[in-house]
């Protein structure tokens, strides 16, 4: 016997004595839907059109930034690896370099080649008599002009007591009025006095005056004078710092990466740990920098402004960044991997260093190049170490006192000369290519060693 509450007869005679729904409402209900449809697969398409226009337009007009900013930059430091020359009758009269015995080393490293110099344009210019215009003449030529004769002369001291046609530099002031003649719309601005440019034109419609590559930019260190400065001794001494960076960084986040992942044991002290390396890959790169003097320079001693001490503030800073892309690296190699060694009979330290590592080495060295990238272009945390000082010599080791090409361009960018604003944006056209390299052997050291399963 049915329970009556579960009874459905009057419900289902309800339903029988409902009238049967005709053909021609069934197809105006499908038609009114299927509009309905279309249209919101209307709207849909209209707004994934608008999505990829946006999309479009956004990467168009980060390219034209780009594209903008490398204008800006190539068009302002091209000028810099160029540099004039004036070409000048140069007496080495032993008189006047106030040398007595050539077999001295002394005398000819103290010998006034400034002096001979002087007397080749007062040989070109006769008619400059007075003291303030010779002054004034004399500034035309640039004081490289001494270091070139000096080392003529102590390579060859046969040019004792002769005449010899010579190109010497130019000061900087002549040569950015030299390289803005031609382009200029109105009157030149600078330091040049009206009587300076009358012999500076006179000396170019005589062709004796020539542009030729900048050779000093690329072979000398840093100098007061523009037109001798060069960025030798930043680009080594950045290379001295990333090596050091990389010899200690890339073995430390290797190894710490695989110890995570292969060793640690899942509790709160590895996820304390795991949470911290996260949280510094994102810290201001200037804390590194006062934790560098802190450790280094104030616990330990260390002077300031070396390759070593930079070296190692930067390892700090990119010990987060390899550790976690080498972890990455390892997470992505298969667990079967590891199986099939174990398998096989092979040691953990076995399936790790002949068979994890090896998969992962990609991963790892892009990550490590990146992060040497990161290092390449960092300012802040070597400011903080000293290596703002001004430093002439060509460092040699990790122990001798160097700059880096950042803190190179940032000295520069506040210079008051307007020759160094070309130096600047060319040191950066430099930097950028050195990091553009560098990313380059990134994504090729990645495909080169990939290795698919």
């Amino acid at each position: 016997m049915i329970d009556p509450k579960y009874r459905t007869d009057d419900h289902y005679d309800d339903d029988l004595s409902m009238p049967p729904s005709s053909p021609s409402s069934i197809n105006s209900t499908i038609n009114s839907t299927i509009e309905l449809v279309n249209k919101n697969l209307a709207k849909r398409y209209a707004a994934e059109k608008r999505f990829q226009v946006y999309g479009i337009l956004s990467i168009a007009f980060g390219l034209f930034c780009l594209l903008l900013l490398f204008t800006d930059i190539i068009s302002k430091g091209i000028g810099a690896f160029t540099i004039h020359y004036v070409q000048l009758e140069v007496t080495f009269d032993e008189s006047v370099l106030d040398i007595n015995d050539s077999s001295d080393a002394m005398q000819l490293a103290l010998a006034d080649y400034q002096g001979v110099v002087r007397e080749a344009l007062k040989k070109r210019f006769p008619t400059v008599t007075h003291r303030p215009e010779r002054r004034r003449l004399y500034s035309l030529v640039s004081n490289g002009a001494t270091y070139h004769l000096q080392d003529l002369v102590q390579e060859d001291l046969s040019l004792l007591g002769q005449t010899r046609t010579l190109w010497v530099l130019l000061d900087d002031d002549v040569d950015t009025y030299l390289k803005s003649r031609e382009d200029r719309s109105g009157p030149f601005i600078g330091r040049l006095k009206s009587e300076q440019i009358e012999w500076i034109e006179s000396l170019y419609k005589e062709g004796e005056i020539e542009s030729r590559f900048n050779r000093w930019f690329f072979t000398s260190g840093d100098s007061r004078e523009p037109e001798m400065a060069g960025i030798r001794g930043a680009f080594i001494g950045s290379l001295l710092t990333l090596l050091v960076t990389l010899a200690l960084s890339f073995p430390v986040g290797v190894a710490a990466a695989v110890y995570l992942e292969e060793y640690a044991p899942r509790n709160r002290w590895t996820d304390l740990i795991e949470v911290n390396i996260n949280n510094l890959a994102a810290v201001p790169s200037i804390i590194f920098g006062l934790l560098g003097v802190a450790i280094f320079i104030n616990f330990f001693s260390m002077p300031r402004s070396l390759p070593l001490v930079g070296g190692l503030v930067l390892t700090l800073m990119t010990l987060p960044t390899i550790i976690i892309s080498s972890r990455a690296a390892i997470k992505a190699v298969p667990p079967s991997i590891r199986e099939a060694a174990l398998g096989i009979g092979a040691s953990k330290m076995q399936m790790i260093l002949h068979h994890v590592l090896p998969l992962a080495m990609p991963g790892m060295l892009t990550g490590a190049i990146i992060g040497m990238a990161q290092a390449l272009g960092e300012t802040a945390p070597l400011l903080m170490i000293g290596m703002v000082a001004f430093v002439v010599d060509i460092p040699t080791g990790i122990t001798d006192p160097a700059t880096v090409l950042p803190v190179q361009i940032f000295l520069w960018a506040d210079s008051p000369e307007r020759a160094f604003t070309e130096r600047t944006s060319a040191a950066i056209m430099v930097l950028l290519a050195f990091l553009i390299i560098m990313n380059t052997l990134a994504v090729w050291l990645r495909k080169r060693l990939e290795r698919r399963w």
